[in-house]
């Protein structure tokens, strides 16, 4: 009963000192905001990079080629391919992307064969009717979920970038970043509407019968083509997307730094603000020893007011960064390859977290502070 006393007490003497508090908990807030953003995106930068346990997919691309505009493998690979002890399916790729270089907003077209689609992603991502209306017409789209809201786009609107125009038949729900940000349209369309020509894709996802056995699937495909007409070199897909997009990488790999940075920022601006108001009543909390509070009641009281700018101040920066990541829409692309950001459930209580225990911990040594002193001296000063 007493510990709520004390909180109460300590939510008053906060809010005596109203703008100091005010800017201390914004302060706070923006710190928790910049914290759970970089979060975010280091969290997407590894569900896209980072190769794990299950994955069994591989990208068969042209050999010395960076970019899908670069990349030009023969179709009839495919039957070679199957082949291939160890594959379970083939799946041939047209990548058409409307900028190659490092954007927040580009439009990647996946050609994809309309007889292998269940092949590439799973078809229980998008409406039954969607996908029989996307088979149904030459020029029909599937876009991704964040692809569609980033451009306001639902079913029966025309979408128009690179040179090609699709029709929207529906949106796919994906965790899968390379899908849940493209455009899948029919191959042969795409090699039509690209001028690219017949017969020609830019790469070949092939998934294998056991996630074990990706290295040796990967050098076997490239050994089949390595004196043919146009060697490939095949890496996991996720592996691909790390090597291919190493700048975009690097760039968001960067920013764990600034999550450091605002952490300590935040450390210190509490327990800056704990300090000052401490300081100011000194003699204040003489009085109210002398009246029958413990210096542990003082103590408890200065680290429930850290506590409680802690709760606030990350409360708000963690609503703030939720409503900022879930309107943006933000996805990082490079040559056609895609880093979604989506804020996790579990970041956010991460970050919840990390704001009471700051909060908490800025609070120990003005808590220390406020109990120490002779209490004979400090009444003598009132």
């Amino acid at each position: 009963m007493w510990l709520l006393n004390l909180l109460k007490l300590s939510f008053k003497q906060l809010r005596r000192q109203w703008l100091r508090t005010i800017l201390t908990v914004l302060g706070t807030a923006c710190g928790m905001f910049l914290y759970l953003t970089v979060e975010t995106f280091q969290d997407g930068l590894r569900n896209a990079t980072e190769v794990q346990a299950g994955d069994n997919t591989l990208v068969v691309y042209q050999d010395k080629r960076f970019c899908p505009f670069t990349s030009r493998l023969p179709e009839d690979y495919m039957r070679q391919i199957s082949e291939i002890p160890g594959v379970k399916n083939v799946v041939p790729v047209q990548v058409i992307v409307n900028n190659c270089e490092t954007s927040l907003d580009t439009v990647t077209f996946r050609g994809v064969p309309a007889d292998l689609i269940g092949n590439y992603f799973s078809t229980d991502q998008v409406k039954a009717t969607d996908l029989a209306t996307w088979k149904q017409y030459s020029d029909g789209a599937l876009v991704g979920k964040e692809l569609a809201n980033r451009r306001n786009l639902k079913p029966g609107d025309r979408l128009d970038a690179a040179g090609i125009t699709v029709r929207i038949a529906g949106v796919i729900e994906s965790e899968d970043s390379q899908i849940v940000n493209s455009s899948i349209v029919h191959l042969d369309f795409l090699q039509k509407a690209s001028r690219r020509g017949l017969g020609e894709v830019t790469q070949f996802n092939v998934q294998v019968e056991n996630h074990k056995q990706l290295e040796t699937v990967a050098a076997a495909i490239d050994d089949r083509f390595r004196y043919d007409r146009t060697p490939t070199h095949t890496r996991p897909e996720k592996a691909f997307v790390a090597n291919t997009a190493r700048d975009m990488v690097e760039l968001v790999g960067f920013t764990r730094w600034l999550g450091l940075a605002a952490v300590v920022a935040v450390l210190f601006l509490i327990t800056n603000t704990i300090i000052i108001a401490v300081r100011g009543r000194i003699n204040e909390n003489a009085v109210m020893q002398s009246i029958g509070f413990q210096p542990e009641h003082i103590g408890w009281m200065t680290l429930a007011e850290g506590l409680l700018i802690g709760a606030i101040g990350g409360a708000l920066g963690c609503i703030s960064a939720w409503a900022f990541l879930q309107t943006g829409h933000f996805a990082l692309s490079s040559e056609g390859l895609s880093i979604v950001f989506r804020i996790n459930p579990m970041l956010i209580q991460k970050a919840a977290i990390i704001a009471l225990v700051l909060g908490l911990i800025s609070g120990i040594y003005p808590a220390i502070k406020s109990m120490s002193g002779n209490l004979t001296d400090t009444l003598r000063s009132v």
